[in-house]
C-alpha cells in the first residue's frame, strides 16, 4: 500500500511524537497525526484540544474543537481559561501544533489578512488561541501542504511568533520557548536549523541564522518539484552540514490505522447529517 501526500504528511508527523509529550492539537491534519501515534506507538500521549479537553481519546476525528466527541472520551473537561494559564502558560505543553495561510522560513505564521491590512484582499479567521500556542508551547510543530501562496519569502501579517525577522531571536520579544522546531509538509520535513547546522535543542544554536531546512524527502518528490512549492530561497540540509534522507515509507500497520480512523470518522460524520435532516 502507498500513501497519498496526505496520509504521508499525517504518518510522518506522528512519528516525530513520543509517548510522554503532551500535546496541544489542532483540528485537520495535527489531529490524524497525533490520534495515529495514540493508536500506534504512543498509546499514553496527552492529547489536549482548544476547548478545554484533556487526554481525550476519540474514536473519530472531531469536525471542530467544540465536538461532542472530544467532551465524552476526554479524562476531564476544563474551562477554557484554565486549559491555558494552567497547561499552557504553565509550561506543561511539549508540542503545539499550528497551521498557517501564510508562513515564512523562520516558522512566522500569518492567519489574520492576505494583503495590507486595512485594505486587505482577503480576511482571514485570525489567530485564535495559536499565538498564545506559539509562545507558550516548549515546541512548535507546524503542519501544511506546500504552495507557493502560502510559504511566502515575507508573510502579510504576523499572528503568530516564530523566530522573527532574520537577526532577531525570540529572546529579542522576551519569549524563552523553543518556538517552531518542525515543519511537516506533503513532500518534505523540515527542521529549523542555524547556518552551522544546529537545531533549537542544539548546544550553540543560534536562532539569528535560522530557517527550516529540507532535512527528508517524502517518498517520490524530488528537489526540483519541492522547490517549484516554496516562495523562499529553499536550504537544503548539506548547505548546513546535514544529509537530506528520504521518508521511510508508511507502513502497512500505519496505512491501516490511518485509514481505518478515517473511514470510522466519515461513517460517523455521514450519520449524524442523516440524523439531522431526518430531524428537520
Amino acid at each position: 500500500m502507498s500513501a497519498t501526500p496526505t496520509e504521508m504528511m499525517a504518518v510522518a508527523a506522528s512519528r516525530l511524537l513520543a509517548n510522554d509529550d503532551v500535546c496541544f492539537v489542532g483540528i485537520g491534519a495535527p489531529s490524524a497525526a497525533c490520534n495515529l501515534a495514540r493508536l500506534t506507538h504512543a498509546p499514553d500521549i496527552t492529547l489536549i484540544y482548544e476547548s478545554g479537553t484533556i487526554a481525550t481519546r476519540p474514536d473519530v476525528l472531531p469536525l471542530s474543537i467544540g465536538d461532542g466527541e472530544l467532551s465524552d472520551t476526554a479524562l476531564t473537561t476544563v474551562s477554557v481559561p484554565e486549559m491555558f494559564r494552567y497547561w499552557l502558560q504553565g509550561g506543561r505543553v511539549s508540542i503545539g501544533f499550528l497551521g498557517a495561510a501564510q508562513l515564512d522560513a523562520r516558522g512566522n505564521i500569518n492567519t489574520t489578512v492576505i494583503g495590507d491590512y486595512h485594505k486587505p484582499k482577503v480576511r482571514l479567521p485570525g489567530g485564535g488561541g495559536a499565538p498564545e500556542i506559539a509562545t507558550q508551547a516548549r515546541e512548535i510543530f507546524i503542519t501544511a501542504r506546500q504552495a507557493r501562496r502560502a510559504f511566502v519569502e515575507q508573510i502579510d501579517f504576523v499572528t503568530s511568533l516564530g523566530h522573527g525577522a532574520p537577526g532577531e531571536t525570540r529572546a529579542t520579544y522576551n519569549v524563552d520557548t523553543a518556538g517552531p522546531t518542525r515543519l511537516i509538509t506533503d513532500l518534505a520535513l523540515w527542521t529549523m536549523l542555524d547556518t552551522e547546522g544546529r537545531a533549537a535543542a542544539d548546544a550553540g544554536f543560534d536562532a539569528r541564522s535560522a530557517a527550516f531546512t529540507v532535512v527528508s524527502l517524502h517518498p517520490g518528490v524530488t528537489r526540483d518539484a519541492l522547490v517549484e512549492t516554496v516562495g523562499w530561497p529553499v536550504r537544503f540540509a548539506e548547505e548546513v552540514g546535514r544529509k537530506v534522507e528520504e521518508t521511510p515509507e508508511a507502513s502497512a500497520e500505519e496505512l491501516a490505522v490511518l485509514r481505518d480512523l478515517q473511514a470510522r470518522t466519515k461513517a460517523a460524520h455521514l450519520r449524524a447529517n442523516r440524523v439531522k435532516d431526518a430531524a428537520e
